[in-house]
C-alpha cells in the first residue's frame, strides 16, 4: 500500500508558475513508476507526465511538452511537477499517482493522491 499526498496547487495568473509536490509512504518509493494527471471539471482524467522509478524516462502529453517538468528525489520520496507558462486552460485538479509496473502512460494507476486544485486566472 502506497499513500500519496499532493500539495503546491494554488491560484495563479495566466503566464505564472507552480511546482507540486507529492510525497509518498508506505511501500519503497523508488520501485514505483509515479504520475501526474490532470482533471477538469465536465472533462475526463487525463495523464500530464509520468516518470520512471529511477527518473531515467519521462513521459509527457503532447499539449504540455515545453511547459511541465516531472521529476523525482527518491531518498525523499517525494516526485515533483515544475508547470511553467501556465494557462487558463491548465485550470483542473491535479492527481500524483504511483504504479507497479516498470513503466506506465496510462490512466490505471494502482494508487492515488487526494488531489490539490490548480486555478489559472486570465
Amino acid at each position: 500500500q502506497v499513500q500519496l499526498v499532493e500539495s503546491g496547487g494554488g491560484l495563479v495568473q495566466a503566464g505564472g508558475s507552480l511546482r507540486l509536490s507529492c510525497a509518498a509512504s508506505g511501500r519503497i518509493f523508488s520501485s514505483y513508476t509515479m504520475g501526474w494527471f490532470r482533471q477538469a471539471p465536465g472533462k475526463e482524467r487525463e495523464i500530464v507526465a509520468s516518470i520512471s522509478w529511477s527518473g531515467g524516462r519521462t513521459y509527457y502529453a503532447d499539449s504540455l511538452k515545453g511547459r511541465f517538468t516531472i521529476s523525482r528525489v527518491n531518498a525523499k520520496n517525494t516526485v515533483y511537477l515544475q508547470m511553467n507558462n501556465l494557462k487558463p486552460e491548465d485550470t483542473a485538479v491535479y492527481y500524483c499517482a504511483a504504479d507497479l509496473r516498470p513503466w506506465a502512460t496510462g490512466t490505471d494507476y494502482n494508487y492515488w493522491g487526494q488531489g490539490t486544485q490548480v486555478t489559472v486566472s486570465s
